[in-house]
């Protein structure tokens, strides 16, 4: 016994290690599939943080950050497709990912603008309520066409299918921001001085040529977001290099729009008064749908829906709201909606709406669209 004491002290017998000796070999396979289809390590790096694997977490597997555990998969993992890459290029700059032709998409966004330009001046210059009519169904599929070719490509293009029931609400929102005021005047929500429904047209137009700004700040976005997972060594580095640029460029989109949706006012608009909550109405609509646009082409569709129904519910009360409040002894109902009407016109509803629901996305987006995962 005192010799194998002896045998124990005089001999130092390594300490055993608690875990595989590899701990970068069971990460391996447990995402093989990920880092075999990687075009470089920063997908890795993504596909990681999205299966929850954190700076924190890389420690464990003897990394500083989860960007150097990523390059040591990429070199270690061959891939799946031979694209002539070497592993030890894994530490070289990342190439930056291909836009496409920018031409292409940048002139499909000018579609909506000009088609629903067109359709608005065929609309009005139509003689009889017959030939308007057919003109503008006409316009509107015309419409519906032109968006599906401007959002087919480009950085506003989503991958596989967008889901019904967001295009369901969407159609409701934009239908709210032709015939809202219309519905809220036969409702008795609103003052019978509040225009007619063909007079609705102003936010459909300024709206559609926001598809452009709204494109370029999307691949604005990318482009910094792709700069940014190549200059970052860390997650946290990362989500403080994305976040500044995302709030710059929706700062951009709603002073290009806010331009947009006050000049169409003017031009579109005709005689509406001193009504002047139509551009703010306009203006938060947009917010909405450009957040919710880019939370489904970076994956967050949930997120997305989310916000659309809740602006839809704000505005389908309002007019049940208003409608209820024409029953004797039911007028109380309606003092709500008539109180924000008589503060801010009847673009208050919708810019109330859509404005919160969009408040709502930003927050969500400034902490999704801020990750890594959301950008490959």
């Amino acid at each position: 016994m005192s010799d194998a004491r002896t045998t124990s002290a005089g001999t130092a017998r390594p300490t055993r290690r608690q875990g595989p000796a590899d701990p970068v070999k069971t990460l391996m396979h447990s995402h093989r599939e990920l880092c075999e289809r990687a075009v470089d390590p920063l997908e890795i790096a993504a596909g990681l943080e999205a299966h929850g694997v954190t700076d924190r977490a890389a420690t464990r597997f003897r990394h500083r950050d989860v960007f150097s555990l990523a390059e040591e998969l990429y070199a270690r993992v061959p891939r799946a497709a031979d694209t002539g890459t070497d592993a030890s290029d894994a530490t070289a700059p990342y190439p930056a990912r291909s836009a496409g032709p920018r031409a292409g998409w940048a002139l499909r966004t000018l579609l909506p603008g000009a088609v629903c330009a067109v359709a608005v001046v065929a609309t009005r210059s139509a003689d009889g309520g017959g030939a308007r009519s057919a003109i503008g169904v006409a316009g509107a599929v015309a419409l519906a066409i032109a968006l599906t070719v401007a959002l087919r490509r480009g950085p506003l293009r989503v991958e596989g299918h967008t889901a019904r029931v967001s295009r369901l609400w969407v159609c409701w929102l934009l239908a709210y921001a032709l015939y809202g005021d219309g519905l809220l005047r036969l409702s008795g929500g609103a003052p019978h001085g509040t225009s007619p429904l063909t007079d609705a047209a102003a936010p459909l137009v300024a709206l559609s040529f926001a598809v452009v700004p709204a494109a370029w700040c999307a691949h604005l976005l990318s482009v910094r977001a792709r700069r940014g997972l190549a200059d970052s060594r860390a997650l946290a580095e990362f989500a403080s290099r994305t976040r500044p640029p995302l709030l710059g460029l929706l700062a951009l989109y709603l002073l290009t729009l806010t331009a947009l949706a006050v000049l169409a006012e003017p031009v579109v608009g005709g005689d509406r008064g001193a009504d002047t909550g139509h551009p703010a109405a306009t203006v938060a609509l947009g917010a909405l749908l450009f957040l919710a646009r880019l939370l489904t082409v970076h994956n967050f569709p949930k997120a997305a829906a989310t916000g659309l129904v809740t602006a839809c519910a704000v505005e389908a009360l309002a007019l049940v709201l208003a409608t209820a409040g024409r029953v004797p002894g039911l007028e109380f109902l309606s003092a709500p909606v008539r109180a924000l009407v008589d503060a801010g016109g009847a673009g208050a509803v919708p810019a109330v709406a859509c404005g919160a629901a969009a408040l709502g996305l930003l927050i969500h987006s400034t902490v999704a669209l801020s990750r890594a995962s959301a950008h490959t």
